[in-house]
Parts: structure tokens; C-alpha cells; sequence
């Protein structure tokens, strides 16, 4: 059995570390123990563990191996061959499952592990903050009711990390844009702005509003997200489309997102202004929901 030195110098990417986590999946979902699958592959424990935290990579021979061990199945087997033969060129797209980013496994596993988080939204609640009704009507209006329920438990579960002492340190800067534009009727946007300013009192999260008077500035046009982690991990900037979700690691790429969050800084909101502003509109959408209920009286 091969034996291994000590853990290598280099800096993991998104990309080793999303192949890591698949093939520890697939490993879990064969029901396969690390001790006794390195025993099978006569690998040693430490390799196994370098290989699924992406400190190392492999050949295709020996992950068709391991992936044969595993019994994973052909859409496994296909999905992860795909990832270990995609090139490092600093950024890389991935295809939504269903109608959001929410079932992207980078995503999931890197929002998790991160330890800094720097957010900007433009015209809707960033999913991490959402009401359950304010996602679920947002998530219907797609018309994929088959979807809200498993995306709904993610997200969730999202939230409760992110509320958490483990939770990464995390900004969110959302346009006024947002706040204005009504999913699901007064009642919903009520609470939403209400879970808002409660969120404003959660440790580590940091809500901005930019408002409409903010002068106009590039850095407002798309939505975009920065995360960082430990020193022996690159950050990663991604940006969201309807169907795809881009990657970033280049320097340059980073440098820009940096950038463009400190212009966001300057033209936010207080956090405390932020909250009032938040507990503004869940008055005005309170008062016209009364208004409504007494229409309809």
C-alpha cells in the first residue's frame, strides 16, 4: 500500500473541491467506510482523505475506479468524469437542475464552508434571505410547484447555517428595487420586510439597503456574490442567470467583484438605516393590506 507525505502546499480550487465532494458522495451512497474502500483500492487513508477534500487530484483511470467501487451509477459516473476532465482556466458554469441554484452542489458546499460572504441583489430578495412565503410565491409563479417543497427544505436549512456560530460572516446588499416589487401580495411582502429586520439582529449578517436616491454607478446593474475561506482555499466570486450559474477564481475576476462591493459600500445604507428602512415598508404593505381587507369587507 502506498504511503503519503505531508499534505502539499498548493491551494485548493471550487473545482477539486466540488470533484472531492462527489466522490465522497458517491462513496457514502455505496455505503463504503474510508478505512475499509482504501483497503479495496489499496490506497492509504491519507490519500483518500487529500483526493475528497480536493488537496490532490488522480488520474481518470484511478476516479473510474473508485467511482466503480462506490457503485455509482451511470449519471454519477458520467457527471463526475465530466468534472475531473474540465480544464482550470479561473472560472467555470454550471447548469441549474431545476429553476434555481439552490440543488447546485458547488454552491451548497461552498456557502457552507465559507467564511466570509458579500452579496448584492438587485430586484429580488437574495434566496438566503427569503420569507417562506415570499419563496414560495416567487418559486410558483414559475409554475414549478413539484420543485417548491424540495427547495424550500434546502434553503431552510441554508438560513438556520447561515444564523449559526458557523455560519460564514456574511453582507448582504439589497437595491430598494427589491423591497418595491411585490411577489405574492401585500401580506407576503409584509412579512418578508418583517423577517428583514429581524434578520438585521442574526451575528455575522450585515443587511444594506441601496436606495433609489443613490447615484447611478456600473456596479448596480447585475447581482453578483463573493465568498472567501481558510488561506489554503481560493476565494470564489459567482453570478447567477435564469439557467446558469458562473464561477470565478482568476485574480483579475476577483479584483473586480472586490471592487465593486466596496462601491456598493459607499453607496448603501447604514445597517441601521437599513432596518428602518425595512420596518417602513412593512408598514406600508401592512396598511395596504388593511386597506384591502376592508375593500373586500
Amino acid at each position: 500500500m502506498e504511503t503519503e507525505d505531508k499534505p502539499p502546499a498548493r491551494v485548493t480550487t471550487a473545482q477539486s473541491r466540488e470533484l472531492g465532494q462527489e466522490l465522497r458522495q458517491a462513496r457514502k451512497r455505496g455505503g463504503l467506510r474510508g478505512a475499509a474502500f482504501c483497503d479495496e483500492l489499496e490506497w492509504s487513508t491519507a490519500k483518500l482523505s487529500k483526493l475528497e477534500k480536493g488537496w490532490r487530484g488522480t488520474s481518470d483511470w484511478e476516479i473510474g475506479t473508485f467511482l466503480g467501487k462506490s457503485g455509482a451509477d451511470k449519471a454519477t459516473r458520467e457527471r463526475v468524469m465530466r468534472l475531473a476532465q474540465e480544464p482550470d482556466i479561473g472560472y467555470f458554469v454550471r447548469r441549474h437542475t431545476g429553476i434555481t441554484s439552490d440543488g447546485l452542489l458547488c454552491m451548497v458546499m461552498h456557502q457552507r464552508s465559507a467564511l466570509t460572504l458579500t452579496s448584492y441583489d438587485t430586484m429580488v430578495i437574495p434566496g438566503l434571505l427569503q420569507s417562506v412565503g415570499y419563496a414560495r410565491a416567487l418559486l410558483e409563479t414559475t409554475g414549478a410547484h413539484d420543485f417548491v417543497d424540495d427547495v424550500m427544505s434546502e434553503r431552510l436549512d441554508r438560513q438556520e447555517h447561515l444564523r449559526s456560530q458557523e455560519g460564514a460572516r456574511s453582507t448582504f446588499y439589497l437595491h430598494e428595487a427589491a423591497l418595491r416589487l411585490v411577489v405574492g401580495g401585500s401580506r407576503t411582502m409584509h412579512d418578508q420586510m418583517m423577517r428583514l429586520a429581524f434578520m438585521c439582529k442574526w451575528p455575522h449578517v450585515t443587511l444594506r439597503v441601496v436606495p433609489f436616491t443613490a447615484p447611478g454607478h456600473p456596479a448596480l446593474r447585475y447581482p453578483s456574490a463573493l465568498m472567501t475561506f481558510t488561506r489554503h482555499a481560493k476565494p470564489v466570486a459567482y453570478a447567477e442567470s435564469d439557467l446558469t450559474t458562473v464561477f470565478l477564481e482568476e485574480e483579475g475576476a476577483l479584483a473586480f467583484y472586490r471592487d465593486k462591493h466596496a462601491v456598493l459600500d459607499g453607496l448603501a445604507l447604514s445597517e441601521e438605516e437599513s432596518h428602518d428602512v425595512f420596518t417602513h415598508w412593512a408598514n406600508v404593505y401592512d396598511d395596504e393590506e388593511g386597506r384591502g381587507r376592508a375593500t373586500s369587507g
